[in-house]
């Protein structure tokens, strides 16, 4: 069984374009989650999945392997959906949709995602939580939180604040998501045939589209944190969180 990691990046962004270009500590934000990603020894095949030729030649110039993918994709895990078929995956094959836009997560939680579909073929799809420390990400709409079950199941994904805490004085812990999925390959497959779901649509949250169609997400609460990079003003915040 394979395991492969694809980088989805698209040059237009309404908030920031360009923003795999643009420069964290000198180098491009792509080239700083392709060089963790290389890090995850898990991984036999890693590759960057990209619309526009800018990346690409990018990509090529540090070393990189790249695909070109076509303009319309609705998600970056449509993306990697398209890429992950270039590389004529069998059905069973895990793919690590690795965010672009996360130049400082840690290598090792990339291991933490894929696990439950190692131990479990049953499994389609899962992803990473993590309990939130910064009160102020919890009211902010970027940091998308997650409610899930006793076995460790979404139950939603929402940019709003969930669950409602205005009726208790318990503490309660919030998870937030971080953002990188593992796909079982012929799952990953199904995902990206299947429609826009309504939710999908209002949340803007991609994952949701997989629990709409009656398919389970497996939760893994990982302990390492992931910022993103949503605006220009976020690449400062990534360079301190580095140290530097």
């Amino acid at each position: 069984m394979k395991i492969v990691g694809i980088i989805p990046c698209r040059y237009a962004s309404t908030r920031f374009e360009g923003k795999p270009l643009a420069l964290i500590l000198g180098k491009p934000m792509v080239q700083c989650v392709y060089e963790r990603a290389k890090q995850v020894d898990i991984l036999s095949d890693l590759v960057v999945a990209t619309d526009d030729k800018r990346i690409y030649r990018c990509v090529e110039g540090f070393g990189g392997r790249a695909l070109i993918t076509g303009p319309r994709h609705r998600s970056g895990s449509d993306r990697a959906a398209e890429a992950a078929e270039a590389l004529e995956l069998m059905d069973k094959d895990i793919v690590v949709n690795i965010q672009g836009d996360q130049p400082a997560f840690d290598p090792r939680s990339v291991a933490e995602c894929v696990s439950p579909l190692e131990n479990d073929l049953d499994l389609v799809m899962s992803t990473l939580i993590y309990k939130i420390t910064d009160p102020s990400e919890i009211p902010d709409p970027n940091h998308a939180k997650c409610v899930f079950d006793k076995e460790n199941f979404a139950l939603y994904f929402s940019r709003s604040p969930i669950p409602f805490t205005g009726q208790t004085q318990e503490p309660i812990d919030i998870f937030k998501h971080l953002g990188i999925y593992a796909f079982r390959m012929d799952f990953l497959r199904c995902f990206a045939s299947l429609p826009q779901g309504r939710i999908e649509s209002i949340e803007k949250l991609e994952q949701i589209r997989a629990m709409e169609h009656g398919y389970r997400i497996k939760v893994v609460e990982t302990r390492y944190d992931s910022r993103e990079v949503d605006r220009p003003e976020d690449i400062r915040k990534i360079e301190i969180a580095l140290g530097r």
